[in-house]
């Protein structure tokens, strides 16, 4: 059983650190502090803490024209209870995914793929806060097969299947399967995970959640 007594949230205490990236055309990279899905760990790392792999930048690979002025507003994944509105996610002046302000709300980076377009999409959230169990408190209970129903702006309703997860320690974070380029339209669902360490206010691992493209 997971506590709530703990940590500190800075501007990446979100599951997720994104450190600036080319991927697919988006500035894009998920920090070591981040958790992965499905046997991942999650983590509460600073802004600064080094990215998982390093800042490599993936070789380019086919892109889709974006699509101007949509952005996330819904994501659900109804097998785990999750339904939530969505904060746009930006990174801030240390190149940081800066965290949903909401516990109880996912995150998409708005400055990467849109669900929807051929490459890894990001959405991120709190696996807990420091009284509750958070809005990806049940993210390691996803199972491949699993659904997770993306809304978007221009209507849009876009349904991802889960084929994996994946736990990782933050000094191991899997970079180039995380956003490395791909040549479909997928899905990364990423909160914290492992064992909180109260010495560092921080997770050991990430958890991140590899989802693939199955309507629009």
């Amino acid at each position: 059983m997971r506590k709530f007594s703990r940590r500190n949230w800075g501007a990446i205490g979100i599951a997720a650190a994104l450190v600036v990236m080319a991927v697919s055309g988006s500035a894009l990279a998920i920090a070591a502090s981040s958790r992965s899905i499905a046997g991942t760990s999650h983590s509460t790392s600073s802004a600064h803490e080094g990215a998982a792999g390093g800042t490599q930048t993936p070789d380019a690979g086919p892109t889709t024209a974006p699509k101007a002025g949509v952005t996330v507003t819904h994501v659900s994944i109804p097998d785990i209870g999750v339904s939530s509105d969505i904060e746009l996610l930006t990174l801030d002046p240390a190149g940081a995914l800066l965290p949903p302000v909401d516990f109880n709300k996912a995150g998409w980076y708005s400055g990467g793929v849109v669900p929807g377009q051929i490459g890894p999409a990001i959405i991120a959230g709190h696996i807990d806060s420091v009284t509750a169990p958070a809005v990806f408190a049940n993210l390691h209970k996803v199972t491949p097969g699993m659904k997770i129903l993306v809304s978007l702006s221009d209507g849009s309703a876009i349904t991802f299947e889960a084929n994996r997860s994946e736990v990782a320690p933050k000094t191991q974070f899997p970079s180039s399967s995380v956003y490395g380029n791909v040549p479909t339209p997928q899905l990364r669902v990423i909160t914290c995970d492992g064992t909180f360490n109260p010495a560092t206010g921080h997770y050991d691992d990430n958890l991140v959640v590899y989802a693939t493209l199955v309507t629009t």
